[in-house]
């Protein structure tokens, strides 16, 4: 057994087609076949269930293939130990971002990585929560920047900031006027709220329970820039974290944004790594140079907190 086989075996169990597997370890079909058999008589055990069609890994083949995923991801930190040690602030460095933060802070956080990490190469991924806490531990992302709290053992997290919501109404909104507003000045307010999947839906639901509001009914947004568009066009009200908010009043659009009172709702993030890491105290330094460079301007609604 050696790593070239493992490699072989989880591309299987991720692209479930031989062919695919093999181009995506840029070796030949017959290659990867042949030592995924061997693989097999080495531990005795069928790993793969085979005909002419399908390609599935059998129980104790998708067991061996996690093990194996996490086996190479050791394999990964050790030789990450090792750049470290020659040169911790170089590299590749692969950084995911959920939906509701990336837009917003993509262009203060790459500027500002750019500037102090030179020598990084800087990949970016965006998907929701569930999923980079998933690559994150696989080893597909270094770094993940989402909102607190995610609790799970095999994650660690540096705080970088703490952001206020704001209520987005539509222009002609009876509270459009308003310098602030209170909770309970938006009770039995519909509000619209992104679609199931989405952390922010999770945060301002409890928001919406705690000042009496509700979700409206039959509308759920993929992204908090339809959110935006429609309390433009003037379908409703919503709830929009600071920078999102700052984006929205910097933009043309219909839209009046109002921050609560104290204490203002708000919500945390933080960038997530995994605890054995050798590059944590890198992330933690990244983590330091984003808040750094977040607008001054929105002090009173934006906490550096790391």
């Amino acid at each position: 057994m050696n790593i070239r086989d493992l490699k072989y075996l989880t591309a299987l169990a991720e692209h479930k087609h031989f062919g695919r597997a093999a181009e995506s370890c840029f070796v030949s079909q017959p290659t990867l076949s042949t030592q995924i058999k061997k693989l097999e008589v080495e531990l005795g055990v069928t790993l793969v269930e085979r005909d002419n069609k399908n390609v599935m890994l059998t129980n104790i083949g998708i067991t061996i293939a996690e093990r194996a995923g996490e086996i190479l991801n050791d394999v990964d930190e050790i030789k990450a130990l090792a750049k470290q040690a020659s040169d911790p602030e170089s590299g590749i460095f692969t950084l995911g971002l959920i939906p509701t933060i990336g837009p917003y802070l993509l262009p203060y956080a790459v500027k500002a990585i750019r500037k102090r990490f030179p020598e990084v190469k800087l990949y970016l991924h965006e998907a929701q929560t569930h999923v980079l806490t998933d690559m994150l531990k696989t080893g597909k992302v270094d770094a993940a920047i989402m909102a607190l709290p995610i609790s799970d053992e095999r994650i660690d997290s540096y705080p970088i900031y703490s952001e206020a919501f704001f209520a987005a109404l539509p222009m002609g909104h009876h509270l459009g006027k308003e310098k602030s507003l209170t909770p309970s000045q938006l009770k039995n307010e519909e509000m619209m709220l992104l679609e199931d999947g989405h952390c922010l839906r999770d945060q301002a639901l409890d928001i919406c329970h705690k000042m009496g509001s509700h979700e409206m009914s039959g509308f759920k947004a993929t992204s908090l820039e339809t959110l935006r568009q429609m309390v433009a066009s003037g379908a409703g009200a919503t709830l929009l974290p600071t920078l999102a908010a700052e984006s929205s009043q910097c933009s043309e659009s219909d839209i009046s944004i109002i921050p609560f009172t104290n204490p203002q709702p708000k919500r945390d993030i933080a960038i997530f790594y995994r605890p054995s890491s050798p590059r944590k105290v890198l992330f933690q330094e990244i983590g330091r140079t984003i808040a750094d460079r977040l607008p001054k301007g929105l002090k009173d609604h934006l906490e550096v907190i790391y």
